[in-house]
């Protein structure tokens, strides 16, 4: 007599409840960050950078209440996009752009972070389906003038901005920036506020209103919260060392 094998129920996995104690414990902090420097509740998004992360793992951190993910590699990107298209997720192109990928990310993203060249914002532009909003981008920055670095010089940012604003699929939401690696908390903060800086002399330059600062990691976001980052990239703290 043969007798049927039966699969247990699949728990979840210890991974997976530590993804999402780690993701509420990070809104946590974030909120009471934000509280602490004076910010309005809500003022601050948090995009969780899932880059190397597996569909399982994303739909562990949408548990938690994060629905804003962060993608670098358009190749990596597009079947995670695929295989979770059921859920309501915003993702972000936070990578260097290359010219051959502009197509792909014009059609399947909500905001992109990392535009330095008009090349680029161009390319979006034409690739962006009419029957899609306006693409949300950002304008990244190099602040410190480094060779590894993406990202336009400081006093290149308002002649690209300018093109931008002329462009009828994109609407520019702000700047981002990666500073330099820093370990002291004062240091970070001094760096950020170049960054808001910046947003500030932009606006009153060309009469704009551009609110988004898109800067803070795990190593550095608390600094930025204090100098006004409206959102943090935050991998690590959430999904813990890449393999």
């Amino acid at each position: 007599m043969l007798l049927l094998q039966v699969r247990p129920m699949k728990r979840p996995s210890a991974n997976n409840i530590d993804i999402i104690s780690k993701a509420q414990l990070m809104q946590e902090r974030m909120r009471t960050a934000t509280i602490h420097y004076g910010r309005k509740i809500n003022a601050v998004q948090l995009l969780a950078v899932s880059k190397g992360q597996t569909t399982q793992n994303i739909i562990m951190a949408m548990q938690a209440g994060i629905y804003n993910f962060g993608e670098n590699y358009i190749q990596e990107a597009l079947p995670k996009i695929q295989a979770l298209k059921k859920y309501p997720i915003c993702w972000h192109f936070i990578g260097p752009i290359q010219s051959n990928k502009t197509h792909d990310i014009a059609r399947h993203f909500t905001q992109v972070h990392s535009i330095d060249r008009q090349k680029i914002a161009q390319q979006l532009n034409d690739f962006r389906p009419p029957s899609l909003v306006p693409l949300r981008v950002c304008i990244q920055v190099n602040l410190d003038n480094e060779p590894s670095k993406a990202g336009v010089a400081p006093a290149d940012i308002a002649k690209l901005a300018l093109f931008i604003q002329s462009l009828p699929n994109l609407q520019l939401t702000g700047l981002m920036a990666i500073p330099q690696q820093l370990n002291d908390a004062n240091e970070q903060y001094k760096s950020f506020c170049k960054l808001a800086d910046l947003l500030v002399v932009l606006n009153q330059r060309l009469g704009l209103d551009l609110t988004t600062l898109s800067m803070g990691m795990s190593s550095d976001w608390e600094a930025a919260i204090h100098a006004g980052s409206t959102i943090i990239r935050i991998g690590t703290a959430i999904f813990g060392e890449r393999r």
